[in-house]
């Protein structure tokens, strides 16, 4: 992850205004200006980290916001701390030396990053730790927190899983409301083969085994399985297996921690999971701050 690139500066930034982290009244008024402070950002629960690197990076762009200029600062993490080691409850993340009014007043939004992406790590390598020893890989959605894209997908990879399209742009996945609009599967994989742009994959969904061999008949290069039953994933599985060039199978629709393993032993390619990042549960984590 770029911490410096223009995306995540512009989400950083929007983050710090949204709060008025400049305008913040209460340190203003308890806390002497030229105050240093020592603070340590502490995990309360075991967990998969993830968005370490902007605890620093959020300093950078409060001094920009806050157009004067800060006092250095300095963050500090033991060299097994990194995004995707797995942490233990009581342990320390990193600890900033910085000035206390500056450290106060971005704290939260310090902590809503990386607890937040945090839990979508957690939760990422839990899915993936059920559906070890499968060839199953899994996949997160579109469904993220809106301006969150690229930060949520980020802690996807964190947590081990793999990033699907990071936008309409990344492919063609023809979907139920595509297949209305168009007509059917047929007529939707002809248009789109002869509409893509240039080497575009094609995706197509289905939701029974005669739109699968629909699927097969008009092109498809991937076909995403949705709300199927386990047993119908396995036979969509066999069908295709004979197949030259293969075509990677996905699955989605209903799929949770309690059932993920059942559709991964079908031999699917991939599973695509909303929930990683549509209702993620935010890692409780808290910072300590003591005068330096």
């Amino acid at each position: 992850m770029d911490w410096n690139s223009r995306r995540i500066t512009a989400i950083l930034e929007n983050a710090l205004l949204e709060d008025r982290a400049t305008r913040d009244a209460t340190s203003y008024a308890c806390v002497d200006a030229n105050q240093q402070a020592a603070a340590t950002i502490l995990a309360k629960q075991d967990c998969i980290l993830a968005g370490i690197g902007c605890v620093g990076r959020i300093f950078d762009v409060y001094a920009a916001l806050d157009g004067a200029v800060t006092s250095h600062y300095e963050v500090t993490t033991h060299p097994e701390i990194f995004d995707g080691v797995r942490l233990h409850k009581g342990q320390s993340v990193a600890v900033i030396r910085h000035n206390a009014r500056v450290i106060l007043s971005c704290e939260r939004v310090m902590l809503n990053f990386v607890q937040r992406m945090s839990g979508i790590a957690t939760l990422t390598r839990k899915f993936v730790d059920v559906v070890s020893g499968t060839k199953a890989r899994i996949l997160d959605t579109r469904k993220t927190a809106p301006g969150l894209r690229v930060i949520d997908k980020y802690a996807v990879r964190c947590g081990g899983g793999q990033n699907h399209r990071l936008d309409l742009s990344d492919g063609v996945l023809i979907k139920n409301n595509h297949l209305t609009l168009a007509g059917g599967v047929a007529p939707a994989l002809e248009r789109a083969h002869r509409n893509r742009r240039g080497s575009q994959p094609i995706e197509v969904e289905v939701r029974t085994m005669d739109e699968l061999e629909q699927a097969l008949a008009g092109g498809a290069e991937a076909i995403l399985l949705d709300n199927m039953t386990p047993e119908d994933v396995r036979r969509a599985v066999e069908r295709c297996a004979k197949l030259e060039p293969r075509i990677p199978l996905e699955c989605s629709g209903g799929i949770r921690l309690e059932n993920v393993r059942e559709y991964a032993e079908t031999g699917v390619d991939f599973i695509s999971v909303g929930v990683l990042t549509h209702s993620p549960q935010a890692v409780d984590m808290s910072l300590r701050v003591v005068p330096a």
